[in-house]
């Protein structure tokens, strides 16, 4: 009997454990993500707004596909669990959300990042879908994109604070409130929102970030008073991602917009650890064993011999590789290995007759795989081909020895976002909790296959 790293899947029906049993036929290995963890940690997101002056409403951030948890389940999770806005940086993950069925009357939806040019603009103002404008030819585009239509547009106005990326920076604004007073005079657009984006709120302890905050608040609250001096009132002002929906209160305005927060990750270490917020990870990823074999001490693993055994060890393939997401910067090297440094590669938490054992990625993490050094015999751990391992997971306490995206982030020298994101869809997502957190209707948006 093969053993088992990852926890004891909570099915919600047989057909559920079916589809368990596909996806481990598909693919050696899956993405399991916890749609009540994701639920759960949107309520705490709106919990944290609940305090501030005036009605402030939180916006669930789904780009990059719902930061490799899955754009419309995420979605789904983040109306159940409070949101009324959903955010999307490109039209194409906006517009699929829309036509799987959810509604201007639902929820409102945010697009941020296009080509003026070639972007399906028309279909978003068609779809009733917010668009941000932070350039002349932005304004341009959209202009152009609505009087073809005939609908004017709702429009959001990007400004530059301090980021030094997108928006309108002080010195042109007066220029793109001339061309938005002259477009809504026409009936093209209407002015609705103003926002900007913080560098450094992720960073409340050093001071002076917080001083670059603070500087960056000053600029966005003069921003709004020019906007205001041109004849425009933003009904929705956000400025607010999740360092500041959970730690600056007095800048929540009319929305804010928490990505990482409702996937269960802290912006950065720096903020301390995500249950400090009442935020849980909800993706697990997990893979089987593939090939073990026994080797001497002195034995290279993988491409360079970066890495070499130092006493005779088991090891195993773990089939999961750079063609997966895997980053190649959480390869494994010891010292006596071909560079003479040492570097720790991705945790793994393996499952042993004695109980969990954490082990790391052992030389270059190869396309299709990465070699695991059991630093033992695998007949003695009891470990086979078939095994399940988890790479990273909830970080369930130390005695589980279960890694997080926080701890592969450290070896791959990135943060926990790329982590995420970086994950290809060859490998299955799988939705756990999905009846007990979605509605009937909205479970039936998700593909059958995918729910546990």
């Amino acid at each position: 009997m093969s053993l088992n790293a990852a926890p004891q899947w909570d099915f919600s029906s047989d057909a559920g454990k079916r589809n368990y049993d596909r996806a481990l036929r598909l693919y050696p290995g899956q993405v399991v993500v916890d749609l009540a963890a994701l639920k759960s940690n949107m309520e705490t997101l709106v919990t944290a707004v609940t305090s501030s002056v005036g009605k402030t409403e939180v916006m669930g951030v789904i780009k990059a596909d719902g930061y490799g948890h899955g754009a419309l389940a995420a979605a789904l999770a983040a109306l159940a669990g409070g949101a009324t806005w959903l955010g999307s940086a490109q039209a194409r993950e906006a517009l699929m959300v829309r036509r799987a069925g959810i509604g201007p009357e639902r929820c409102r939806m945010l697009v941020w990042m296009y080509n003026a040019h070639s972007a399906p603009i028309e279909e978003l103002i068609a779809q009733d879908i917010d668009i941000s404008v932070g350039s002349l030819a932005d304004i341009h585009g959209v202009v152009r994109a609505a009087d073809a239509l005939g609908r004017p547009a709702r429009i959001h106005v990007e400004v530059e604070t301090g980021f030094g990326r997108n928006g309108f920076t002080e010195s042109c604004f007066d220029q793109a409130l001339a061309v938005l007073k002259d477009a809504a005079a026409r009936g093209n657009v209407q002015v609705v929102g103003l926002w900007s984006h913080f560098a450094v709120a992720d960073m409340p302890l050093v001071k002076e970030f917080v001083e670059s905050t603070d500087r960056q608040i000053a600029v966005f609250e003069e921003f709004t008073a020019r906007m205001r001096r041109a004849g425009f009132e933003p009904e929705i002002r956000h400025l607010a991602n999740t360092a500041a929906t959970l730690t600056r209160s007095d800048v929540h305005y009319e929305l804010v917009r928490p990505g990482i927060g409702l996937y269960g990750y802290e912006p950065d270490p720096a903020m301390g650890d995500c249950t400090m917020y009442g935020l849980k990870p909800a993706m697990t990823v997990q893979a089987q064993l593939g090939t073990i074999k026994d080797l001497p001490a002195g034995h290279g693993i993988s491409y360079g011999r970066t890495y070499l055994t130092q006493s005779a060890t088991s090891s195993a393939i773990m089939p999961l590789g750079y063609g997966d997401g895997i980053h190649r910067s959480a390869s494994g090297f010891d010292s006596a290995g071909a560079t003479g440094r040492t570097h720790p590669g991705g945790p793994v938490r393996l499952m042993t007759k004695q109980g969990p054992k954490l082990v790391r990625v052992s030389g270059r993490v190869c396309m299709d795989q990465c070699v695991l050094d059991l630093h033992a015999m695998a007949s003695d751990l009891g470990v086979q081909e078939g095994d399940t391992v988890v790479l990273f997971g909830p970080g369930r306490g130390e005695e589980f020895a279960e890694p997080t995206a926080d701890d592969w982030a450290r070896s791959a020298e990135t943060i926990s976002y790329e982590i995420f994101t970086c994950l290809r869809n060859r490998i299955p997502r799988l939705y756990l909790h999905a009846p007990q957190v979605l509605s009937a209707d909205d479970l039936s948006l998700l593909d059958p296959a995918s729910i546990l």
